[in-house]
């Protein structure tokens, strides 16, 4: 029997509110010549139940359990179990739109060079409404650039090729959660890269995604796979290789003072709180600013401090609890008077427009 020409890896734990949604949108791709391998590692509501209802009516899908293991060790697992010429990568929580396979190996058979593709996404909240378009740098040039500040893909639309992956050795357990930037920093130093200007996957935001707590651990690989990148650029001795685990006093020791450690970690995580202000996770957004405040303070900068409680002032605007937007907007412009009324340029007319509909 001639292996699929794609397969479909999907790590699954604890996503039984999206999971169906999920599953359906590969199943329901214009491209059918795929295998759907989906590895539960360690869930404890209805996935797998799911799973085995989708899996008994349709052969494509082969379901694994693996307790006891990490994300990227789930996904190392769905690789090595995978067939296909091409592999996707899927996330639980996702929706992939019906010709996202077609389009991504259409591309990378016209473009051979080319070990890996993603594509834009169109950013949903919890219940599937959209947030707005997510744009990526398409050509490898760009793309390369990119790399020098931040992941330029987005992880649930990448498709790669088999030698891609076999060429890296998947991903590197001790990046925990940024081992898709890890993986994709090191396929780019063999194979080209390219990403597709149109939405392919449709991404969604809610506060189970990354918690606060794991948002540092993220950032603290993140910092580590740039320095791990830029080790290998300069032709020396990867620093990581076969590190078990990363942390802050290992990137102590590489000459990443726990300064510039900090203040990354608090501009990721007021991205990630940018984000769930926007999807309407307005009690996910306050606690965890809240959590920031208390055990960050000392470490953040006084932009940052302020625009976490511009955050938390126009969280709570939207709440309508305007006692509380205004105390921390009156924080805001302690911490830094710069910002003086930039906020309220924007909550104002809200207000107006309100009163107007009352």
């Amino acid at each position: 029997m001639n292996p699929p020409e794609v397969s479909v890896t999907m790590a699954v734990r604890n996503v039984d509110r999206f999971l169906a949604d999920s599953i359906e949108s590969i199943l329901d791709q214009t491209l059918s010549d795929f295998e759907f391998i989906i590895v539960d590692f360690g869930s404890t509501d209805n996935s797998k139940e799911i799973v085995h209802s989708y899996s008994a009516r349709d052969k494509r899908i082969r379901h694994f359990e693996i307790p006891n293991l990490q994300l990227v060790e789930a996904r190392n697992a769905a690789f090595e179990r995978s067939t296909g010429r091409f592999i996707a990568v899927m996330d639980a929580d996702d929706v992939c739109l019906p010709h996202r396979l077609q389009r991504e190996v259409t591309f990378l058979e016209e473009h051979p060079k080319v070990g890996i593709v993603g594509a834009a996404t169109e950013w949903i909240d919890a219940a599937g409404a959209a947030l707005g378009i997510h744009k990526v740098p398409c050509e490898d040039g760009e793309i390369r650039r990119a790399f020098v500040t931040h992941c330029p893909f987005w992880h649930p639309t990448v498709l790669a090729r088999r030698e891609a992956l076999e060429a890296v050795g998947g991903y590197r357990s001790a990046f925990v959660y940024a081992h898709d930037y890890d993986m994709e920093l090191r396929v780019a130093e063999k194979f080209e890269c390219a990403n597709l200007e149109e939405v392919l996957v449709r991404y969604r935001v809610h506060p189970q995604q990354v918690t606060f707590r794991k948002q540092a651990l993220q950032s603290i690989c993140k910092i580590a796979a740039r320095r791990s990148a830029l080790a290998r650029r300069l032709s020396q001795p990867d620093p990581l290789q076969g590190v078990r685990e990363i942390t802050p006093s290992l990137l102590s020791a590489l000459g990443i003072s726990e300064r510039e450690q900090r203040i990354a970690i608090v501009t990721d995580c007021l991205i990630w709180l940018r984000s769930m202000a926007k999807a309407g996770e307005h009690s996910a957004a306050i606690d965890a600013a809240s959590e920031m405040l208390k055990s960050s303070s000392r470490e953040m900068l006084g932009w940052q401090r302020a625009a976490l409680l511009l955050l938390l002032a126009r969280v709570h605007w939207e709440r309508r609890n305007f006692p509380a937007s205004v105390r921390a907007f009156v924080s805001a412009l302690v911490a830094r008077p710069l910002i003086l009324g930039r906020p309220f340029k924007a909550l104002l007319p809200r207000a107006k427009s309100r009163e107007g509909n009352k």
